[in-house]
């Protein structure tokens, strides 16, 4: 079968059956029998595409419309614990997985300018002395530093540090609606924070007190970054570059699948600022909590990769939209 005829001469019905359901509140007796018969008929379609070709978007469009198709025809909703399995298992590690050029291209410049500012603070005195007295560094890399993740009681301190941080990724996230430019901004300012930081403590032998603080928490907290970069970046990206559909379209598209980010950052910064809240500051050796850190990052990077990878494959795309209020049975 010609999947390209096939799809022209059927995409007429696919876009009146999508008409329908967006109106399905306020339609015509006539109306809800047309609604009733295209559904019957795309539900054909689907079937048939799945059988004949290998475009997972074409058979992730029909399958969403099928889906919501017949929560219009049914009046029924899915419950409340699958809506939220669904999110976790297909919109939130889809958006994350299919961003993931752009999330690594993100995350490599940010270190990259945080290293060279690093370097440039260690190794220029005028530098350093232009960014504080040798009593205020002195201060700041042998007490303040170190005394930051300890000096408040470990419950207020997580809130003040999830809050900080969805801070930003709500930044990087909101900027998308100015085509992302400020957000490499955004991300330049920390990336600067962190290179002086480091700088200041390489200069004064410090950096397995720098790594030794930081790691715990923030591998897991640069990636939530780094994904919340990218995702703003990208949507900003989709205005200049829609591909092959409507500007307005694929913003809309891109839009709520970036709401799936943000949503799902909200959780993944709250456990980072746990651990820097509980396990940053605690007694335990250098080691477990580095590798308390280590382990934390490599289960949501394997999360990513393994529920990420099976929804591309499923045809899904993170879009919200797509979410079925009733999952079809065959």
């Amino acid at each position: 079968m010609d999947v390209d005829a096939f799809v022209l001469a059927h995409q007429a019905s696919w876009k009146r059956l999508d008409q329908l359901v967006k109106r399905r509140r306020h339609l015509s007796g006539p109306e809800v029998d047309e609604l009733v018969d295209l559904y019957q008929r795309v539900s054909t379609h689907l079937s048939t595409v799945r059988s004949v070709s290998t475009d997972s978007l074409l058979v992730g469009r029909l399958s969403a419309l099928v889906a919501r198709s017949r929560s219009a025809v049914t009046g029924a909703h899915a419950p409340l614990r699958s809506e939220f399995v669904r999110f976790w298992t297909v919109s939130f590690p889809v958006v994350a997985y299919r961003a993931w050029r752009w999330w690594l291209a993100t995350g490599v410049l940010f270190l990259a300018v945080a290293v060279l500012i690093a370097v440039w603070v260690a190794g220029n005195p005028e530098v350093r002395s232009a960014l504080g007295t040798p009593d205020e560094l002195d201060q700041l890399v042998n007490n303040d530093f170190a005394s930051y993740y300890s000096e408040h009681p470990a419950a207020s301190f997580a809130l003040r540090v999830w809050t900080n941080n969805s801070w930003v990724a709500a930044q990087c996230i909101a900027f998308a609606v100015l085509l992302g430019i400020p957000i490499p901004g955004v991300l330049f300012q920390n990336a600067a924070n962190l290179g002086v930081a480091a700088g200041l403590m390489a200069d004064a032998g410090k950096l397995d007190i720098l790594f030794g603080l930081l790691t715990p928490h923030g591998l897991l907290e640069l990636t939530a970054v780094f994904l919340a970069g990218a995702a703003g970046m990208r949507l900003g990206w989709t205005v200049i570059a829609p591909g092959d559909r409507p500007r307005s379209q694929a913003m809309a598209e891109q839009g709520r699948a970036v709401v799936s980010v943000a949503v799902g950052l909200v959780v993944v910064l709250l456990i980072s600022g746990l651990i820097e809240a509980l396990v940053t500051p605690s007694g335990l050796p250098t080691a477990i909590r580095v590798g308390i850190g280590v382990l934390a990052e490599a289960l949501f990077l394997a999360y990513v990769m393994h529920f990420g990878r099976r929804a591309v494959r499923a045809g899904e795309t993170g879009d919200l939209a797509d979410a079925p209020d009733l999952v079809p049975t065959g």
